[in-house]
């Protein structure tokens, strides 16, 4: 990549706020998911009788749907950030590469 393409993509307005956007909801989406994450492994090393605990008559504790939850939750941010990135943030991309071609 030129030096000049390089400059004028870093200048470009609206890659700052592509830049910014971009940043500031990857990291609330990973703040979550550690929240979550590390919930259910606190809840594993400090409260393990919660977590074993059977849900009415069956077999099924507490722990399964629990832990069910995180990997579900993983999938839904996942599926949030990638359909923001193909719709904000690559409308966003291309402006900028129109831009920064002509």
């Amino acid at each position: 990549m030129e030096t000049s393409l390089v400059e004028k993509i870093s200048a470009n307005p609206d890659y700052q706020l592509l830049k910014s956007k971009r940043s500031s909801f990857g990291w609330i989406l990973t703040i979550l998911m550690l929240i979550v994450y590390y919930g259910f492994i606190l809840l594993v090393a400090f409260n393990k009788e919660f977590l074993s605990t059977r849900i009415g008559d069956g077999v099924m504790t507490y722990g399964i749907p629990i832990g069910f939850g995180v990997i579900l939750f993983t999938i839904i941010i996942t599926g949030i950030y990638v359909q923001r990135a193909n719709s904000e943030y690559d409308a966003l991309s291309e402006k900028i590469k129109r831009e920064v071609l002509k």
